[in-house]
C-alpha cells in the first residue's frame, strides 16, 4: 500500500511541476502574444477546469455516505453507550485545543511574512474592481444571517428537512455535515442497543457502504496525476506571474507552518499523552500524509487513515470508526489555520489593517 501510495504521489508532483512550468511558459508567451494567452485562458476556462472538476466531484460523491457509514460502524463497535461519553469528551477535547493552536500559529506567520504585501498597488486595484460584486453579494448573505443563539445551534443540527440538509439545496452544495454527524451518532447508540444478530447485520451493512465508498475513492485517484496539472496550468494562466509570486509566498508560508503544526504539536501530542515514538508513528502513517497531501481531500484521506488505523496501528475498530470520521470532517486544525491566514492575506491585499486586537 504504501509503494503503491508513493509512487502516486511521485506521478501527482510530477504532473504539478509540469503544469505550473507550462503555465508559467505561456504566461512569458502571451507578454509577446496576447492572442495567444486568451486562447489558453479560454482553454482552461472550457476544458481544462470542467475537467479538472470530474477528479474532484469524484472525491465529492463519497463524502456524505462514508462519513455516515464510518461513523454510526465506529460507535456500533464501541458495543456500550457508556464508553461513547469519556471518548467523544477526549476527542473532542483535542480538536479544539489543535485548532487553536493551529490558528495562532497560522496568524504569527502571516504577520512576519506578509505576502499579501508583495502584490502591487495596480494589481491590487485590478482585483478589487473584478471581486468587487462578488465581495457584495457576500456581505449581503452574511448580513442576513441569525445571531448564533441557541435556537440557532438547534437548526444547526437539527434541521426540520434532514435529507434536504445532508443532500444540499442545489447541485452545487455538497450539504451539511453536522446534522450527518448527529444522525450517524443517533443511529449508531440505537444500534447499540439492538440483539446481537441484528447489530451485526447493522454493522455489515455499514463496513459494505465504507468499502463501496473506499472504492470510489480510488477510482478517483486513478485521475489525478491528469487532473492536477491541467487545474494548475488553468490557475496560472488565469491570475498572472505577479499574483502567483505573491501566492508563492503565502502557500509556502502556510506549509511551513502547517508543518510545524503537524510535526511539532503533533509529535508532543504523540510523546508525551500517547507515548508513541513520533518518529515511528510518521513511517506508520506514512500512506496517510501521501495521500493527503496528493489529493487535499478529506474524503480521499479518510479511506486510507481507517486503513492505517486498523492495519498498521493495531487501533481497535470502535475507536477508529469514531474519531477518524469527526477527525475528517470537524477537527480542521489545517484548514482553521489556512483560513485564518487567507483572511490576513486578503487584508493585506485590499488594504484593510488587522491588528492582533481586532474584532
Amino acid at each position: 500500500m504504501a509503494a503503491a501510495s508513493a509512487k502516486l504521489a511521485n506521478r501527482i508532483l510530477f504532473g504539478l511541476v509540469v503544469g505550473l512550468v507550462a503555465g508559467v511558459i505561456t504566461l512569458a508567451l502571451g507578454a509577446k502574444y496576447p492572442g495567444l494567452l486568451a486562447k489558453a485562458q479560454w482553454v482552461s476556462r472550457e476544458i481544462f477546469d470542467p475537467a479538472g472538476q470530474v477528479f474532484l466531484r469524484l472525491l465529492f460523491f463519497v463524502i456524505i455516505p462514508l462519513v455516515f457509514a464510518s461513523l454510526a460502524a465506529g460507535v456500533v463497535q464501541l458495543g456500550r453507550l457508556d464508553k461513547l461519553g469519556p471518548l467523544a469528551g477526549k476527542t473532542f477535547g483535542l480538536f479544539g485545543l489543535n485548532m487553536i493552536i493551529g490558528v495562532a500559529l497560522g496568524l504569527v506567520m502571516m504577520d512576519v511574512v506578509q505576502p499579501g504585501r508583495a502584490i502591487g498597488a495596480e494589481t491590487r486595484e485590478e482585483l478589487r474592481v473584478a471581486y468587487a460584486s462578488d465581495a457584495a453579494k457576500h456581505i449581503a448573505t452574511n448580513e442576513k444571517q441569525e445571531a448564533m443563539d441557541f435556537g440557532a445551534v438547534v437548526e444547526m443540527f437539527m434541521p426540520r428537512n434532514l435529507l434536504g440538509a445532508i443532500t444540499g439545496q442545489n447541485r452545487a452544495s455538497i450539504g451539511e455535515v453536522l446534522p450527518l454527524i448527529l444522525f450517524a451518532l443517533l443511529v449508531g447508540a440505537v444500534g447499540v442497543g439492538l440483539v446481537e444478530k441484528k447489530r451485526q447485520q447493522l454493522l455489515g451493512g455499514l463496513e459494505l457502504v465504507a468499502e463501496l465508498m473506499t472504492g470510489i475513492v480510488h477510482y478517483a485517484l486513478l485521475l489525478a496525476p491528469y487532473a492536477v496539472p491541467m487545474m494548475i496550468y488553468s490557475v496560472v494562466v488565469k491570475i498572472g506571474v505577479e499574483i502567483l509570486f505573491a501566492l508563492g509566498l503565502f502557500v509556502l508560508g502556510t506549509l511551513a507552518v502547517m508543518a510545524l503544526h503537524l510535526f511539532g504539536t503533533m509529535s508532543l501530542w504523540l510523546k508525551f499523552f500517547a507515548k508513541r515514538s513520533p518518529l515511528a508513528f510518521f513511517k506508520i502513517v506514512k500512506p496517510v500524509l501521501i495521500t493527503a497531501f496528493s489529493t487535499s481531500s478529506s474524503a480521499a484521506t479518510m479511506a486510507a487513515s481507517l486503513a492505517v488505523c486498523k492495519d498498521d496501528l493495531k487501533l481497535k475498530p470502535s475507536v477508529g470508526g469514531f474519531v477518524i470520521p469527526l477527525g475528517a470532517t470537524m477537527n480542521m486544525s489545517g484548514t482553521a489555520l489556512y483560513e485564518g491566514c487567507v483572511v490576513l492575506f486578503v487584508a493585506q491585499v485590499f488594504g484593510p489593517e488587522l491588528a492582533s486586537g481586532s474584532s
